[in-house]
């Protein structure tokens, strides 16, 4: 068994225009003030240049080790942005173009040919980074279909899935060339959303190796999923780990569609850590039962409490709960010492 690394922290819901957020530099002297040793840095141009971390290594190098004179090491690079838009369904057109560089907007196709650029990218600057998984969100093609009305025609999931398939396959083929994982963050309005689509991926892939998911149990704890079952079933393919908090409270009125409230008033809603539903005792217990070897990385997302508090709690949190694993058997004061041959009279043999 592993110790799970960490506690570390997802950058992006921090980064900011005044310091400590406004560079990569500040951020991570706050991170390392607060007690962290990991951050898990989005692909944002303010503090990270993707396309050059793909062509220099030396330019990794230098951002590596001007971290670690900090005592902060680089869990994952983030590419949720980028990876949203290799699938958009028409729909969202509009909506996800404030995704994209301004030259971009309104045209879907180019939009979509720099983000599947920005993730061969972020494949090669994993590697010059040392780094073995990487996080992203898949895109969706299908998600305004999520709900059987009007009745689907035959065809149209697998469609739409063979097409997401089709898009992320040479993705996955430079990772696999880089030696990264591609880890998935099941999350709703994304194609990838549970165990069932992430298999469907699969099917579409061809069981492709670097198919693999990040896991966060808050999007399990808001769609009534059994979160501690899902590590049980897709161990194997975690390779990556947001630890972020959430609840769900129906109610008679609203359930898991939330009834188009906003976050502070639907029955289920991302918290701070500690202050939600997640079991994160039984989720630690079993992802360094199976030998998880990656970091533990807070997600802080929460519709009451400030950012920076939820920040400089969950340092303690994480530690709390990382399990330093025993090298050896809690019986081993009980050996009998005994031998073959004397194992082979016990039985009779």
């Amino acid at each position: 068994m592993k110790t799970i690394k960490g506690p570390a922290i997802f950058l992006a819901q921090f980064v900011g225009d005044k310091a400590p957020f406004d560079t990569l530099d500040n951020l991570g002297q706050w991170a390392a003030s607060l007690g962290y040793k990991g951050i898990q840095l989005p692909t944002d141009p303010k503090l990270f240049d993707l396309e050059k971390a793909a062509a220099s290594k030396t330019y990794c190098d230098d951002i590596k080790g001007h971290l670690a004179e900090m005592g902060i090491e680089i869990t994952e690079l983030s590419t949720h942005i980028q990876g949203q838009l290799v699938a958009v369904h028409p729909a969202y057109d509009e909506m996800f173009d404030g995704f994209a560089p301004a030259e971009l907007r309104g045209k879907p196709q180019a939009r979509q040919e720099w983000a599947v650029n920005q993730l061969k990218c972020a494949a090669k600057a994993s590697q010059h980074l040392g780094l073995k998984s990487h996080a992203s969100f898949s895109g969706a093609l299908a998600w305004p279909f999520v709900y059987p009305w009007p009745q689907r025609p035959s065809g149209l999931v697998e469609l739409a899935f063979a097409e997401l398939g089709k898009r992320w396959t040479p993705i996955l083929d430079t990772f696999e060339e880089n030696g990264v994982d591609l880890c998935y963050e099941l999350h709703p309005g994304e194609d990838l959303h549970d165990g069932v689509t992430f298999e469907r991926f699969l099917e579409v892939t061809g069981n492709h190796p670097r198919a693999n998911i990040l896991y966060d149990p808050s999007h399990f704890v808001l769609q009534a999923m059994d979160y501690l079952d899902f590590i049980d079933i897709y161990h194997e393919r975690i390779r990556a780990f947001h630890v972020k908090d959430a609840e769900f409270n129906p109610t008679g009125r609203s359930g898991v569609y939330g009834g188009y409230q906003s976050w502070v008033d639907r029955p289920g809603r991302f918290r701070s850590l500690g202050d939600g539903h997640v079991d994160f005792g039984a989720v630690f217990s079993k992802l360094t039962q199976y030998d998880f070897d990656g970091w533990a990385v807070l997600e802080w997302e929460c519709a009451l409490k400030h950012p920076e508090d939820g920040a400089r709690e969950g340092v303690g949190f994480i530690e709390n709960h990382i399990i330093r694993v025993t090298e050896r058997a809690f019986d081993d004061f009980a050996k009998s010492g005994v031998d073959d041959a004397a194992n082979r009279r016990l039985l009779g043999l």
